[in-house]
């Protein structure tokens, strides 16, 4: 974190201002322009917009930590799960000042707040589970294929626009909608959205997915990383 905002003036607080301006370049198109009818659409497009944003830099980051660590992992040992786990975990911290932003807007929005808020920690650590089982295989996918750092940016572009951030899932038709439900990040997002936006648990259907998803990724993570890892020092 220090490295990331180093020399920077507003340094940390841009945590805080980052998703508060997407957020509001999002709603002057989404809301003016395609006029989703979404009810309080800052905080529908918020939610959505952090979890979203924490995968995409999460997995990003971890994907070249092995590589950027090469010179210290050919020097010494050290358990090289460490590397993308700590930019998974920085990523997360982000994440938390992030929250600040959320509350400014469910304050400034006036919308609901119930004791169900308090359970907002589950959809996190859903995601933080995922995330953590992702930078693994990307990082061991970057150390043996290096196209796959530039082809993931255009990956995430697509699964952007594959997750109802700023649109709602009832304005995709029906063949959409398939793919929509087969991508992990909706159950995630939603999983957040009905804590924050609507004030509910989410309902079982939603945190079996979120749980199975997660736990696929971190045991198919750790069995990549594991499997690979002694190969390193000959491809970095």
């Amino acid at each position: 974190m220090k490295i990331k905002y180093r020399r920077s003036v507003l340094g940390y607080l841009w945590s805080l201002l980052n998703p508060l301006l997407m957020m509001g370049v999002l709603i002057a198109v989404f809301s003016n322009i395609f006029r989703f009818d979404i009810p309080n659409f800052p905080v529908y497009l918020l939610a959505g917009q952090i979890i979203f944003a924490f995968f995409s830099e999460a997995t990003s980051l971890s994907m070249n930590s092995i590589l950027s660590a090469g010179p210290l992992i050919k020097k010494v040992y050290i358990p090289k799960y460490i590397f993308p786990l700590s930019r998974v975990i920085s990523s997360f911290v982000n994440l938390l000042f992030s929250l600040v932003a959320m509350i400014i807007v469910i304050f400034a929005t006036g919308a609901p707040i119930t004791p169900a808020i308090l359970l907002f920690p589950l959809p996190l650590l859903y995601i933080l589970m995922f995330s953590i089982g992702m930078g693994l295989i990307m990082a061991v996918l970057a150390v043996y294929f290096r196209d796959m750092i530039h082809l993931y940016t255009v990956l995430l572009s697509a699964w952007t626009y594959l997750t109802p951030i700023f649109y709602p899932i009832s304005a995709v038709p029906n063949y959409v909608k398939s793919i929509i439900y087969a991508n992990p990040m909706y159950y995630f997002v939603e999983a957040f959205r009905d804590i924050v936006l609507y004030s509910k648990l989410p309902d079982l259907q939603t945190n079996i997915a979120c749980l199975s998803f997660s736990v696929l990724s971190i045991v198919f993570g750790l069995l990549i990383f594991y499997k690979n890892q002694h190969k390193f020092v000959l491809h970095i």
